[in-house]
């Protein structure tokens, strides 16, 4: 890009937009394109403006670019407003924007808003939110709000918002201005929510907080980080008390959910209900927050509204509002359910379903149960309710789901009976099932595996039981042993062959392993199958046993077997093979010990077969590891194996090749076998260097020839060592030459040379050697050999030596050393250095220093030098002492090349002999040579005296003449030398012979610097400047004089030097010491040079300091660059209120000018000055000073500007505490309670004074202003004065009911009884309520009746009992019982038995018995059945019957003769023992009547035997012949009835034999089907004794009336 960068900020995670002076760009970090220009910048936005914020929109279709400059009225705001799809601009005039989507109600499509403030000149700042970008062909209207006024604080009038930041999660702006003002506003209606100043500071950046939908902003100066968001506990009480706006309280409580709004919903809610507007209040209680409107009460007041004609129930619409916008509960749910089941339409509830816009329920599921299987389960599922979601699953035979449901929610089922069932109707599907059960889950299989294994073999089905056993053992866990080993014997045990290759198979697959392995190999063998019968064998006999029919096995798996068996076991069985026959096995038995080697041990293997003397065994096995092995013994033996199977080819292979055998061991078997061919020996004695035995063995052996052959073509290199074995065997010297010209150039000649040597036979080889030469031979050894040889023989070695080229030097060097030490010198020059050591060594020894000198100096070696000069610890040497002297007398003179003088003076440095060094140098630069001039040398020459010697420094400086001063200077300065006056005098002596003024100059300051900063000598640079007279050498001298705290000298040496630069340190300096007299004119100087405003600053200090307040008043009124507002409080600080508030008049600040006057005492005026200033930091320091100094009158007046901000109201009230005036703060706030702009705090804090200082006063107070105070501060001030009315009045306005309710309940002095009902009935906590009734029953049991009516909806009555009985008091509460026991509750079925027992009311009893069941009827019946009151007695028989118990029950009857009671047990019974017992007991009575009505109540249930003779014995017979006649029509009837039914067809037989066989497959379901029908007087008869049918007498006429108001009915049927 060409041109700069003005602006720039983040669009996204992967753009940047860049601003240029004319034009907008996007960047994006994706890929390697350029900036992409976007638009042009606006005419309006040019270059004048100050570019502070750019906003792109969610689509990044709109741009907005913000633009601000001064103007007339202020800080102007210009936008850029661009469209992207569009490529047009407009402009608006404002200073923030900010782009955002919100959800507008009734639209599906969301709304992209422009949020932007307004400001144009001479008019109020507007929020403007307006949609941009719709398309006009959607539906719906384009969202705009009227333009909002923004109030702005009267203080803040010039102020200015620098950003906008809209809320993603509450839809709400937050703006900052310049002055620290944060104003929130409601996107959706414009509206002013919050306002206040939350720093002093510029908030220069502003960005949004994911985390809870606020902002954080940064401050300009400080730094600050600060975080701003609402809270959502305190936000709508604020909007409600405060703004008095419950329009928007409800609408943000509701879209935001937050607490605090209860009240206004339900007051709303009635209101729409009142209204008719039912669509209106369904809206709301769907959207209230946190569901507060969502209860049964609400379902229930629109139940209860008629529903208009045409339109549908308001429930409906109630319903149809939730579903739109959230899900349903419970409770909601099953209310729905109903009337749309009952309007057969169960779709929409699956549609709701799978919406998720319903909770599903047990109580939901068994609703839909009826109606729809497949919902119910889906219900059920959801609900979590396993028992009746495998209902669902058995109704619709899904018995494959079953498993996996109920391990996913953890449900135990009744499986066995489940898979019995399932294996006799489809053992396939029972297969399936059965591997579920058995997988089973985390808590191990759902079924024992035993017992699905005995299900299947119950109906032989091996096939499937095997299936399912593979799938339940496929984690082959130890603890499954028995089950795996049982699947073995079920497959082997068969005996047939398609099961036995199943377990082959399983077996081979080696799926199993925790078996019984000697079972399964037994059965193994038994059925044929040898191999895996030896794979599961662990004693020796009896794999053995296999073995001995090897041949009949695998033979590759005979060797993998193998390796399976410990290497004692694998010898023992390889033994018992060769035993059992040899020539057979010996084959298997090398392939196993071939490939088993390593694991058996080759010895063992060996010993093995040569126990058999099987050499062709251990030929044939170790041929096959050999190449392999690198056992010492396999190599041997094999070679010892095919000597003696003469396979001396593989002897001479395996001899030449392998690297492992003992050499020893096999040279001498090869010594003592003496085979024809000795070249096997050969190689073993020339790879293990035997040469000398070989030769010995050769020689002494008439085989000469293999030597010659061994020489010439073996081994020519390792001729020396045979020549030297036959010189000891005094072979012929003839042979031994021959020998050696027939290898010629092969032969080593340094091993010679060493071997004839050694044995004093050098000279033997002259010949050779010369012959050698002749041919030109270069090789150093050769050349070696003849030197010693001329050396020994003094042959001219002088000669051989220099002109020689090919002799080593280090070897004649050494070899010469003892016999002429020149000669070892001159055969070490020539290495050329390689041999330095040797030549230092000898030249010391021997005491050739000038050799050594001229040597060292030509060298030019740094490192030779650094060999010989270093010296030895202690004193030094006679030999260094004398090489140096030669070094400096003769070497050095002697040469005239530099480079050699260079390096030896290098050398010198390097050593570090400094004195040897001066010596030299002294030498080559004073006493006249060609070196005598040279720079460098007179400044090495001085730099080394300064090291070593530091009397002669000033003496060379003054006689050289060619010195490099300033580095010369520079390092007689260091510290380590300190040779400060030589350093002066050599600055000095550069200053003369500077070439140029300003070189000059510099050398001169270098000096004076020398003086100061090294020397100190002030006084001393002092005269050598006004010697000098320079400016540079005076700024010098001033700045030393600072450093010294001479502030007045260095003030005139700045003058003098014209220096302003360090200005900064001279007013720190002058004000330290306060000369600011001097330091007015040292400012004036600097005010001439430069502008700074420092400058200006301290030179207003400096007069305000000197008292010249004329001087100040005319310097501030002419134009400076001073800052008037910090050097104003500078002053202000220090107490010059004077000339401070001429400073901040002349800058108009009004604030600090108001605190001049208050320390000028001038309080009137400072008031004036805080009214002009209209800030509350001002208010407040008037106020606090015009406290202190009593004018309460004007504190009250700065007092109304400081109560009316939250934030400092605490502040002022403590301080008006402090002070000790309580009264006049009450007076001030009371008066402060009539302005437009009070707010909660106030009359908050108000209270809270009265309850210090007038208590008298509260009441009224709160009554009064209730709805606008603090309710929770004011609660804990009137608990600390224990002012409990006025608590309890105001937990009720704030309905806080259960505070109240204790409150009353812990303090009595503050209990109302009607208030005390209206809050306890509002209580949320429930146990309020049951402390309620304690505090009662204690203090006002009289009332208790009237609180438990009141408390009836929410208590639980079983613990109102529990909570009675222990106050025993349970007569206060029967009314309240009875009115509850219409719940057959137990716990108060059996207290108002209890009661009724204790009061003896027989008749409540009775009906509390019959009409609620809940409740210990046995207990109850043992409790009264000995009461002396008949009633109760019969209560107690009745109770009996009612449980079952017939004979307490009859016996009961009887002993009070209560005869028709015994009669109508006995016959409820249906037990003919009990019937037989009661005619009995009625013939004992001689009772005829009862004996007949028996016979008829309990006709179906007595015996025709017992009442024929008991009529017969006892002369009943006339009562007992109605009867009888009865009895033999029936039997009539039966008998031509079983006619009938013998004549059944065949079909109806197969029918009932079919499902006879399906009863026997399926089992007994406990169906209601499955039983007879129940026809109407046609009794199902399978040939029991009873007999169906009533006595159809017609001549009893239609009943019998047996007396005491026992009507008896009969006929009717089983």
């Amino acid at each position: 890009m060409a041109e700069p960068v003005k602006f720039w900020r983040w669009v996204n995670t992967n753009t940047i937009a860049l601003i240029t002076p004319t034009a907008a760009y996007h960047w994006s970090l994706e890929g390697d394109s350029p900036p992409q220009k976007v638009f042009d910048r606006h005419a309006q936005l040019g270059e004048g403006k100050q570019i502070i914020g750019y906003e792109v929109s969610g689509d990044g279709k709109w741009c907005l670019l913000v633009g601000i400059a001064q103007g007339a009225g202020g800080i102007e705001g210009t936008m850029q407003l661009y469209s992207v799809a569009k490529r047009v601009s407009q402009v608006l005039q404002g200073h923030t924007g900010t782009f955002h989507t919100i959800k507008i109600s009734g639209r599906e499509d969301p709304a992209q808003v422009l949020c932007f403030e307004e400001k144009k000149p001479q008019q109020p700042a507007k929020l403007f939110v307006m949609e941009v970008g719709r398309s006009p062909d959607l539906p719906g209207e384009v969202f705009r709000l009227t333009p909002q006024a923004i109030p702005v604080p009267a203080e803040a009038q010039a102020d200015f918002p620098v950003s906008m930041t809209a809320s993603k999660s509450q839809d709400i702006i937050y703006m900052i201005t310049k002055m620290g003002f944060l104003y929130l506003f409601d996107i959706h209606s414009g509206k002013a929510i919050y306002r206040a100043r939350i720093s002093t500071e510029t908030i220069f950046v502003t960005a949004y907080s994911e985390s809870n939908g606020g902002i954080f902003g940064i401050t300009a100066r400080s730094g600050k980080v600060l975080q701003v968001t609402i809270n959502p506990q305190t936000i709508i009480p604020y909007i409600s008390t405060t703004l008095r706006d419950n329009a928007l309280a409800i609408s943000l409580a509701g879209r935001l959910d937050l607490p605090g709004a209860d009240d206004l919903y339900v007051a709303e809610f009635n209101r729409l209900l009142s209204a008719n507007d039912v669509a209106g209040a369904a809206k709301l209680a769907a959207n209230s927050p946190q569901g507060i409107l969502r209860t049964p009460q609400t379902i229930n007041t629109f139940k209860n509204i008629p529903a208009q004609p045409g339109a549908p129930a308001p429930v409906f619409q109630y319903f149809s509002v939730l579903l739109e916008h959230s899900k349903l509960n419970a409770l909601e749910s099953l209310e729905l359910a109903r009337p749309v089941l009952s309007q057969g339409r169960p779709q929409l509830i699956e549609k709701w379903l799978t919406e998720d816009k319903l909770e599903c329920s047990e109580e939901l599921g068994d609703l839909i149960m009826t109606t729809d299987t497949n919902i119910a389960l889906s219900v059920y599922l959801r609900a979590n309710v396993p028992e009746k979601a495998i209902n669902c699953f058995l109704q619709r035979g899904e018995f494959n789901k079953i498993v996996a449901y109920a391990r996913q929610v953890g449900y135990q089922c009744d499986y066995s009976y489940m898979l019995q069932n399932l294996v006799r109707s489809n053992p396939d599907g029972a297969v399936e099932f059965a591997k579920q059960l058995v997988a089973g889950g985390e808590g191990g299989p759902l079924l024992d595996v035993g017992t699905v294994v005995d299900v299947f073999m119950q109906f032989n089905l091996v096939q499937a039981c095997t299936a399912v056993l593979l799938e339940a053992l496929k984690g082959n866990k130890p603890e499954e042993g028995a089950l795996q080993t049982k699947l073995f014997e079920i497959n082997l045990g068969t005996g047939q062959p398609q099961f036995i290759q199943v377990a082959d198979a399983i077996l081979q697959n080696e799926m199993f392993t925790h078996y019984d392995r000697n079972r399964v190999a037994k059965l193994c063998e038994q059925c044929g199958l040898l191999q895996r019968a030896l794979e599961h064998y662990t004693e020796p006999a009896d794999i053995k046993r296999i073995l001995s029919n090897a041949a009949g096995l695998n033979a590759e798996f005979v060797m993998t077997y193998f390796g399976t068996l410990s290497p004692e076991v694998s010898l023992d069985c390889l033994n018992h093979m060769l035993a059992t026959n040899l020539r057979v096995n010996l084959n298997l038995v090398v392939q196993i010990c071939q490939k088993y080697v390593e694991q058996l041990g080759a010895e063992e293997l060996i010993a093995m077969l040569e126990k058999f003397k099987s050499w062709e065994g251990i030929y044939y096995f170790l041929g096959a590891v050999v190449n392999f092995s690198q056992d010492p013994v396999v190599h041997y033996k094999y070679i010892e194996a095919a000597a003696k199977m003469g396979q001396f080819n593989e002897v001479e292979r395996v001899c030449r090749d392998s690297t492992v055998y003992d050499p020893v061991q096999v040279k001498d078997f090869l010594m003592n076998a003496k085979l024809g061919d000795p070249r096997p020996l050969i190689h073993v004695c020339d790879r293990h260097d035997f040469v000398e035995e070989m030769t010995q063995y050769l020689h002494s052996n008439n085989l000469t020839k293999y030597i010659e052959v061994y020489v010439q073509k073996v081994s020519p290199q390792k001729t020396p060592q045979v020549i030297g074995k036959l010189l000891d065997l005094d072979s012929n010297e003839d042979f031994v030459r021959n020998l050696l010209n027939s290898v010629g150039q092969a032969c080593p000649t340094d091993e010679l040379v060493e071997q004839v040597e050694r044995r004093n036979r050098l000279r033997l080889l002259q010949p050779w050697l010369e012959a050698r030469i002749s041919t030109g031979n270069t090789e150093p050894a050769t050349h070696n050999a003849i030197g010693k040889i001329y050396i020994q023989l003094n042959r001219d070695p002088v000669t051989f030596l220099e002109n020689n080229q090919f002799y080593e030097p280090a070897v004649l060097g050494k070899f010469s050393e003892k016999l002429d030490p020149t000669l070892a010198v001159i055969a070490y020059r020539r290495a050329n250095g390689a041999c330095d050591d040797d030549l230092i060594r000898v030249c010391f020894e021997q005491g050739l220093f000038k050799s050594l000198a001229r040597y060292l100096v030509q060298r030019q070696d740094l490192e030779l030098w650094e060999r010989v000069l270093p010296q030895e610890e202690g004193e030094e040497s006679a030999g260094r002492r004398a090489l140096i002297d030669q070094i400096v007398q003769s070497a050095l003179p002697e040469t005239q090349n530099p480079d050699e003088v260079s390096t030896t003076v290098k050398a010198f440095m390097n050593a570090e002999m400094p004195h040897e060094l001066i010596e030299l140098l002294e030498r080559l630069v004073l006493q006249g040579s060609d070196f005598s001039d040279n720079r460098n040398l007179q400044n090495l020459l001085v730099l080394t005296a300064i090291r070593a010697d530091k009397d002669r420094v000033m003496d060379y400086i003054n006689r050289l003449d060619n010195l490099d001063g300033p580095a010369v200077a520079e390092i007689a300065l260091q510290d380590e030398y300190s040779l400060f006056e030589e350093a002066f005098v050599i600055y000095q002596k550069s200053a003369r012979q500077a070439q140029t003024e300003e070189e000059k100059v510099k050398m001169h300051v270098l000096a004076i610097g020398v003086l100061l900063d090294r020397m100190s000598e002030l006084e001393r640079a002092k005269e050598f400047a006004e010697r000098v007279n320079e400016k540079d050498v005076w700024s010098k001298l001033a700045t030393s004089q600072l450093a010294e705290n001479m502030v007045k000298e260095c003030i005139v040496s700045y003058i003098k030097a014209e220096d302003s630069t360090n200005y900064t340190a001279v007013i720190g300096a002058a004000q330290n010491e306060e000369l600011y007299g001097d330091l007015v004119s040292y400012l004036k100087m600097a005010r001439s040079q430069i502008k700074e405003a420092l400058i200006d600053t301290e030179f207003i200090y400096a007069l305000a300091k000197t008292d010249a307040l004329g001087d100040l008043e005319e310097f501030i009124s002419a134009p400076n660059i001073a800052n008037i507002q910090s050097i104003g409080e500078r002053l202000f600080d220090e107490g010059m209120y004077e000339a401070a508030k001429l400073l901040f008049a002349s800058i108009n600040n009004n604030a600090k000018l108001a605190l001049c006057y208050v320390h000028l005492g001038q309080f009137r005026e400072a008031v004036d000055a805080a009214t002009r200033a209209n800030a509350i930091s001002t208010w407040k320091e008037v106020n606090a000073y015009c406290i202190k100094a009593g004018e309460f009158r004007l504190a009250a007046v700065c007092g109304l500007h400081i109560i009316v901000q939250p934030d400092h109201l605490e502040e002022l009230i403590n301080h008006y505490e402090r002070a000790g005036y309580p009264n006049e703060l009450m007076q001030l706030l009371e008066q402060g309670l009539g302005q437009e702009n009070a707010h909660t705090g106030m009359f908050t804090e108000l209270g809270v004074l009265y309850t210090k200082y007038a208590p008298e006063k509260l009441m009224e107070h709160v009554k009064i202003f209730h709805n606008r105070i603090n309710k929770t501060k004011l609660l804990k001030a009137c608990e600390k004065a224990l002012m409990w009315d006025e608590a309890v009045y105001l937990y009720q306005h704030d309905n806080q009911h259960d505070n109240a309710v204790k409150t009353m309940i812990e303090h009595s002095v503050a209990f109302q009884h009607d208030l005390f009902l209206d809050c306890v009935q509002k209580v949320r906590n429930q146990e309020v309520a049951y402390k309620a009734i304690g505090y009662y029953l204690q203090e006002h049991p009289i009332e208790l009746e009237r609180l438990l009516q009141v408390l009836t909806p929410t208590l639980d009555p079983a613990r109102v009992v529990h909570q009675l009985k222990r106050a025993e008091a349970l007569q206060l509460g029967v009314k309240y019982l009875k009115a509850v026991q219409k719940e057959n509750i137990t716990t108060v079925n059996e207290a108002l038995n209890e009661y009724y027992i204790e009061e003896e009311d027989y008749e409540n009893l009775r009906t509390s018995v019959d009409e609620f069941d809940a409740f210990d009827q046995v207990k109850l019946a043992q409790n009264v059945e000995a009461h002396e009151l008949l009633e109760f007695r019969r209560i107690a028989a009745h109770l009996y019957k009612r449980n079952g118990r017939w004979k307490q029950s009859m016996d009961l009857s009887k002993q009070d003769k209560v005869y028709k009671d015994a009669i109508d047990t006995a016959a409820e019974s249906k037990d003919a023992d009990l019937v037989d017992e009661l005619l009995r007991y009625f013939v004992d009575k001689k009772d005829k009547t009862s004996f007949c009505a028996v016979l008829y109540t309990c006709y179906e249930f007595v015996n025709p035997d017992v009442a024929l003779e008991l009529a017969w014995r006892y002369n009943f017979m006339d009562f007992a012949m109605p009867y009888m006649i009865q009895y033999v029509q029936h039997l009539h009837d039966k008998v031509a009835d079983l006619e009938k039914r013998t004549e059944k067809n065949e079909e109806a037989a197969e029918n009932e034999q079919s499902a006879a066989a399906n009863a026997m497959l399926y089992g007994d379901r406990p169906l209601l089907t499955n039983g007879p029908p129940m026809l109407a007087n046609q009794p199902y008869y399978d040939g029991a004794a009873g007999v169906p049918g009533g006595m159809g007498m017609n001549n009893m006429g239609g009943g019998m009336n047996m007396g005491g108001g026992m009507n008896m009915g009969y006929g009717g049927g089983y």
